[in-house]
């Protein structure tokens, strides 16, 4: 019996790594249903990474009283697996951008503290190590958000305590870690889905501060304030990391992890595609299938279906791509998948390509397509 692994991650938008599968499955099963096919739901750091290593690894979501990015009470979400010794905390779920309103997207403002109460909600249940992953946030706070809630004080030069986002960036100068560390012997790991660093034109305010609800005169005042604040961590520290990979990830938070915390960033597809033991899965599969809602440039620069790819060919499986759609170019032409597919048919509207039961269809239309050919 031949052997397929799909590993999608979500269709944003429109269906969940899970539900792409299953309309995968679908399809392979029409044109032969004695093709065993091994699923593995993924995430690159960003939105539905708990629940990806949740369903692939076994574990549980649980639920914990936490604030949003502009403080309201919120109940967020995170998974626990390895018997609740390891926790996955998305940021997205205390601090996501879908927790605003467009009208309401502020980064001057927003703040990442209730991430930090979703780690110690973790902590506090026994878990020994926490997989935290940066993608999807609504903040730009350079992680002092997250830090407060940690206990860490941000001082200004007069030692009054600052308090608000923009405030901690722009005055601070002085850091105040606290006396006992609720997370002191717990393992941090950092899952991140971008390379950017901290400041700059490629730092976290330019690059993604516009989405964020950043006009230009606020980027520039945002990236000057995480300068100052970067400047501030590096003489505490005694070293500047702020130009590393991944420093910007999720507003800087990435940056918070790494200087202060001393956890460093790492790619979040290779994190995840380890703890589910990715490379034995595919030991002796015939294909191995991934993708995501649309395949362009950015997929083969460091996206989840990069890092699957990657792990097949060193195993010497053929890999194909699957996209809701394909924006073609060079960069995917020259890739070693061994072919790309896109579900949606040509001249199909984006907006019904994307409700799910068209979505849906199409998977199942293009699964079948694929069997036959492979």
């Amino acid at each position: 019996m031949k052997k397929i692994v799909l590993a999608f991650d979500s269709f944003k938008g429109s269906l969940t790594s899970r539900e792409v599968a299953e309309a995968f499955i679908a399809g392979v099963g029409v044109v032969d249903p004695k093709v065993e096919c091994c699923v593995v739901a993924i995430a690159d750091g960003g939105e539905g990474l708990a629940e990806a290593i949740v369903g692939s690894v076994g574990g549980e979501m649980v639920f914990t009283s936490a604030h949003d990015p502009l403080g309201r009470p919120i109940k967020a979400s995170y998974g626990l697996i390895d018997k609740g010794v390891t926790a996955i905390v998305p940021i997205s779920s205390a601090s996501g951008i879908t927790l605003l309103g467009v009208d309401e997207r502020d980064p001057l403002r927003t703040t990442t503290y209730g991430t930090g109460e979703v780690i110690l909600d973790a902590v506090g249940r026994g878990c020994q190590r926490i997989i935290v992953g940066l993608g999807g946030s609504a903040t730009n706070d350079g992680g002092v958000g997250m830090l407060r809630s940690l206990g860490y004080k941000f001082l200004d030069a007069q030692g009054a305590e600052l308090i608000t986002t923009i405030d901690i960036l722009e005055r601070v100068t002085d850091i105040v870690p606290p006396d006992n560390s609720p997370i002191e012997g717990v393992e941090i790991c950092v899952a991140v889905d971008v390379d950017n660093p901290l400041c700059g034109e490629r730092g976290a305010s330019y690059i993604f501060g516009g989405q964020k609800g950043a006009d230009m005169p606020t980027i520039v005042r945002l990236d000057n304030a995480l300068r100052h604040y970067a400047d501030v961590v590096a003489r505490w520290r005694g070293c500047d990391i702020a130009d590393r990979a991944g420093m910007g990830a999720a507003g800087g938070a990435g940056f918070a992890f790494g200087a202060v915390l001393g956890a460093m960033p790492t790619s979040g597809i290779e994190l995840m595609l380890g703890v589910v033991d990715f490379d034995n899965i595919i030991a002796d599969a015939s294909l191995v299938v991934t993708g995501e809602g649309r395949i362009d440039r950015q997929t083969v620069m460091g996206k989840a279906p990069a890092g699957v790819l990657r792990h097949a060919k060193r195993a010497g499986v053929r890999c194909i791509a699957v996209g809701g759609g394909v924006q073609w170019c060079d960069e995917l032409k020259d890739s070693d998948f061994d072919a790309i597919y896109s579900a949606t048919p040509d001249g199909m509207p984006l907006d019904i390509a994307m409700k799910k039961e068209v979505a849906t269809t199409n998977l199942r239309n293009v699964a079948t397509s694929i069997i036959k050919e492979f």
